[in-house]
């Protein structure tokens, strides 16, 4: 932990696994980041790349996703409850490996801007981790409870990068993200179990909203705590969720019905596909 970290809020422990975590600044040359955003990613652990994607480039993108998203809702208006697991109709939906569904998507994936954010906060080799779309939607308004990513599932390194792209405006007013600065230099937090979904921290100071226009990223780190407010308006905020990790990155699960826990390899090669390969974009 870095000296300058902010106290840990009242109730917050780290993992149980997270023994020896150390922040790893990024050093530059950079190819798509300024001085000023790489301080913030040490120091705030998130910060906006804005205009990253034209209109155009995000049109594929959306249009898959709101293929799937009818899918997704279709099936939890067929449950009682209109729930599964952390999804809620007229909430929020997530719509999980888009990679596998779509070529255009694969290769938004790819796009020179993720090429560079890797290069410039993880390294030479870079794979993706996860990919999803996130919809909140008005009819239900709810939040999304502060958690880190990693928090999810215990992966090492744990520090690995989350692109929260905007493909509509994301504002204050229909659940943006916020975020807690400083907390991401504790590594990971101990989570639990809530209603919506894990979480590791409860109404914690200091917390700022980060809003983004369509095409934007923000950027932030996987130890980063954060949150979305409710949708109070009368559309659905869309947005679309890829994370990257180093090659040789490993998922810590646990097994069905046991405490033990096995290291699982983070490098499918359908869905955890590498981006770049000795800094160099890798072959498509």
């Amino acid at each position: 932990m870095a000296a300058n970290a902010p106290p840990l809020p009242a109730g917050a422990r780290r993992h149980a696994r997270n023994t020896s975590f150390s922040w790893r600044a990024p050093r530059g040359p950079f190819r798509r980041i300024d001085a000023a955003q790489a301080r913030a990613w040490s120091e705030q652990g998130h910060f906006v790349l804005e205009d990253a994607f034209t209109e155009e480039e995000l049109a594929p993108v959306t249009r898959t996703l709101d293929a799937l998203d009818a899918q997704v809702s279709a099936f939890l208006r067929s449950r009682p409850d209109g729930r599964m697991l952390i999804a809620e109709d007229g909430n929020i939906t997530f719509m999980t490996h888009a990679v596998l569904r779509s070529a255009a998507v694969r290769a938004f994936c790819s796009h020179r801007v993720f090429q560079d954010l890797g290069h410039d906060l993880i390294g030479p080799d870079v794979r993706l981790y996860w990919d999803q779309g996130v919809y909140k939607k008005p009819e239900r308004p709810g939040t999304f409870p502060w958690h880190q990513d990693n928090g999810y599932t215990y992966v090492e390194p744990q520090q690995y990068v989350t692109c929260w792209v905007a493909l509509n405006d994301a504002t204050v007013e229909n659940g943006c993200p916020r975020v807690v600065p400083g907390l991401h230099l504790y590594g990971t937090l101990e989570h639990w179990t809530a209603d919506a979904g894990f979480q590791c921290l409860e109404d914690p100071p200091g917390a700022v909203a980060v809003e983004a226009a369509a095409g934007s990223i923000v950027v932030f780190s996987s130890l980063t705590p954060h949150a979305t407010g409710p949708n109070r308006t009368d559309g659905v905020r869309k947005a679309y969720i890829v994370q990257y990790a180093p090659d040789g990155a490993v998922a810590q699960r646990s097994h069905p019905g046991g405490a033990t826990e096995a290291p699982e390899p983070a490098d499918d090669p359908d869905r955890q596909f590498p981006i770049l390969v000795g800094g160099e974009p890798a072959p498509a």
